[in-house]
């Protein structure tokens, strides 16, 4: 696949990449360079919704003033 570079720096991705990877617009993108001057294109479309369940909830709830005393004391200790 074949792209051209603009005058402003931009690149249209080939709608075959495109399908391919499945971009839609307003996806991101991240170029890794690789240490061969290689560059490797990856998708970044993860929704923040996809670390649900991730991290275990809490055996009890905690209140306000624990979580300030908490902070407190470890503030203290630095």
């Amino acid at each position: 696949m074949l792209s051209t570079l603009s005058s402003k720096g931009q690149i249209t991705l080939p709608k075959d990449l495109r399908d391919r990877l499945k971009l839609r617009s307003g996806d991101k993108v991240e170029f890794l360079l690789q240490e061969n001057g290689r560059v490797e294109l990856v998708p970044v479309t993860s929704s923040v919704t996809c670390l649900k369940g991730s991290v275990p909830k809490p055996g009890r709830k905690v209140t306000i003033g624990e979580m300030a005393a908490a902070i407190r004391k470890r503030a203290a200790t630095r």
